[in-house]
């Protein structure tokens, strides 16, 4: 059977958008004539993001909430019901073989009316600490895949799975592509590429600390990608006028710019970390401090540790940035080195083990629930 149906749920960020699309891009390949639908946000770029992959994608009036007290939070019960009733309809109209979640706002109650129907289900967790939507979804779910050792404190041990995170698979051809990459970028060949990312809606440390920086990168022979992201974009656009400096909201051609890369500059989420260590250039970590656990930081201290990359936290910036940056651009054995140490942490077979996952779900799709509970570790 081919004429498989799949439902995919995960937005809010690329680090919730991007895994979801490569695990799609590989169940198209084992199935090509299988039918996918992606249910993210409405107002996320998800719903961008997904029809530029080429997959169709329904929106739900869904919000997280606010951690602190604010009239937002009085919209989300209605936001709520809402969501669940449109998934009830989604999920009874496109009749899913499997419903798959990565995260997000919009996972939430997709998943809940999924695993209400005993739709065969799998959520995929890409942080060392897990957010609240994938807490109360893995009690329901069939499978968790998961990128750290050590969540059974999170989840049922019986239903994780150690896959790694999903990476898109064009990362995986990167080597090889450097003149390609700087060519794609106009780029000049002589100087050394400082690609900055600061996450898919951008960060304001970062930002500001490139922005300082602009004169010195410039004495060190770096010409910068930067991508500022979209809430920083008209602020910082302005640099475009630079000839070493070129500002993006967004990069689509995301292969090309870590391609291009010398040094990269980048936060410490979780898919960050997975592309990097495919990727293999030298990385200085600046990991934000406003997150959950302050994961970032123990994802990029579990990279530094093994001397695979620089950790810079955000209060050191002003002290060290400079000298740690220049000595990395001067030093060919330093870079060579973070380089070679990177790339054995990469797990480059995640992708292709969720499917397989996945892919264990459609055996015990026509099964009763009972079933399926009974064969989850067969």
């Amino acid at each position: 059977m081919s004429n498989y149906k799949f439902i995919l749920s995960g937005g809010g960020t690329g680090g919730h958008i991007y895994p979801a699309i490569a695990i799609a891009n590989e169940l198209k390949s084992r199935y090509p004539n299988a039918e996918f639908l992606f249910v993210g946000a409405s107002d996320r770029m998800e719903m961008d993001k997904v029809p530029q992959a080429g997959y169709k994608i329904e929106g739900l009036w869904i919000s997280g909430i606010q951690r602190r007290l604010t009239l937002k939070n009085l919209a989300f019960p209605f936001k709520l019901m809402t969501s669940l009733m449109r998934s009830r309809n989604i999920i009874k109209t496109f009749k899913p073989n499997v419903v798959i979640g990565t995260g997000g706002f919009a996972s939430g109650p997709l998943l809940q009316v999924a695993t209400s129907k005993n739709v065969p289900s799998l959520i995929q967790e890409q942080n060392s600490y897990p957010g609240i939507t994938n807490k109360l979804l893995g009690k329901k779910v069939d499978t968790i895949c998961v990128a750290y050792e050590g969540l059974e404190k999170f989840f049922p041990k019986e239903k994780i799975r150690v896959t790694g995170n999903p990476i898109r698979k064009d990362l995986l051809e990167v080597k090889g592509k450097h003149i390609e990459g700087k060519d794609a970028f106009t780029l000049i060949h002589s100087k050394y590429t400082l690609l900055v990312l600061g996450g898919s809606l951008g960060a304001r440390r970062i930002n500001e600390l490139v922005e300082s920086n602009l004169e010195f990168f410039e004495a060190q022979n770096v010409q910068v990608i930067w991508q500022c992201g979209k809430l920083y974009y008209d602020r910082y656009k302005q640099y475009n006028g630079l000839k070493h400096v070129q500002v993006h909201a967004f990069l689509n051609n995301m292969d090309m710019a870590y391609a291009a890369a010398d040094v990269i500059i980048s936060r410490a989420g979780a898919i960050s970390v997975s592309e990097l260590c495919i990727v293999g250039k030298p990385v200085i970590f600046i990991p934000s401090p406003n997150v959950a656990e302050d994961h970032q930081t123990k994802n990029a201290k579990a990279v530094a540790d093994k001397n695979a990359a620089i950790l810079i936290k955000e209060g050191d910036l002003d002290t060290e940035f400079e000298n740690q940056f220049s000595e990395l651009i001067t030093n060919e054995e330093k870079r060579k080195e973070l380089c070679k140490n990177i790339e054995t942490l990469a797990l480059v077979n995640a992708t292709n083990d969720i499917v397989d996952e996945v892919e264990k779900l459609l055996n015990k799709a026509h099964l009763p629930s009972s079933q399926r509970e009974e064969t989850q570790n067969a």
